[in-house]
């Protein structure tokens, strides 16, 4: 699976990945559940709302939703229905911001709400309905007292990051804690978190039992990690072929950046921010030129100087 990441994992993104590589599932940006009132606006954006559908270029396309209160997130989830979406997942696990205050993993700080909110979804959404979930909160062993819960509600399946919402991205996954929850759970589980390599996600596999991987910064970095993995990809890329890989995958973002995005300054800053994800060696000259660019132009002048 392609993880959803906010603010990077945007429909052009996704597309060029089901183009290049086709994971075999992939994940929106997680979809703000707005509180308001009734007479409110809805508990969608427009934008979301064109995003929620069942698939994306033909791979199954799951739509998550982030809130915190049972009523705005059973109606977000029937909107996101009937414009299309047919997986939904519910974020459990984000660390920041503004999200964190009682929502996303602010969520685990509060567990004696969740199964009077996953019954309540469960019963509301027709296709599958996962949780994209941390460990814990701030103890990594929390997630064991969460899967009698999770199995409860009739959750088809987990997507696992094996860190706690205090970690943030600090320190490194703890796939311990994966493999001892899978033992534990007849649910499938879905190990995220730190798969940078073929190698890497191999072992996971192997070690932890996991259903299968959910990989984000590590395809950000790697755009051809799913076909390594696959075995139809060199396991292990030279750094001529690395650079030769990001300048196509640039290249792909910036021409359906330009179709998405409004302005040279919003499709420029959307392009830096992806370079940004991609974390290139900062001593590195062939991307200092991306880095300093001052224009879409002169961005793609230095894309297609990367691999010259």
């Amino acid at each position: 699976m392609l993880a959803p990441m906010q603010g990077v994992t945007n429909r052009a993104v996704r597309q060029v990945f089901v183009e290049w590589v086709r994971p075999d599932v992939v994940c929106t940006e997680f979809m703000r559940v707005r509180p308001g009132g009734e007479s409110g606006p809805p508990r969608l954006s427009q934008s979301d709302l064109d995003d929620a559908q069942a698939t994306q270029g033909g791979v199954p396309l799951i739509v998550q939703l982030i809130g915190r209160d049972l009523g705005p997130l059973v109606e977000a989830a029937k909107l996101a229905q009937d414009a299309g979406a047919v997986h939904l997942n519910l974020n459990m696990g984000c660390p920041y911001g503004r999200m964190n205050v009682g929502c996303g993993g602010g969520m685990l700080e509060r567990p004696e709400v969740l199964p009077e909110i996953l019954h309540a979804l469960r019963e509301t959404i027709v296709g599958t309905f996962s949780i994209k979930v941390r460990a814990g909160y701030s103890d990594p062993e929390q997630i064991f007292s969460l899967l009698p819960i999770f199995e409860a509600a009739g959750v088809d399946f987990l997507a696992l990051h094996a860190r706690t919402v205090e970690q943030r991205y600090e320190g490194h996954a703890d796939h311990s804690i994966t493999a001892r929850v899978v033992k534990q759970t007849r649910l499938p589980v879905i190990a995220n978190g730190d798969i940078a390599t073929a190698e890497g996600g191999a072992r996971l596999l192997a070690e932890t039992g996991a259903a299968g991987l959910m990989i984000g910064r590590g395809a950000m970095r790697d755009p051809l990690l799913f076909e390594r993995l696959r075995g139809r990809a060199p396991a292990i890329a030279t750094p001529d072929d690395q650079l030769r890989v990001h300048q196509r995958y640039l290249r792909a973002l910036a021409e359906r950046y330009g179709a998405l995005f409004c302005g040279d300054a919003q499709v420029l800053a959307k392009l830096k921010s992806s370079l940004a994800v991609m974390e290139p060696p900062e001593d590195s000259r062939a991307y200092k030129a991306l880095r300093k660019a001052k224009s879409v132009e002169a961005f793609c002048e230095a894309v297609e100087s990367l691999a010259a």
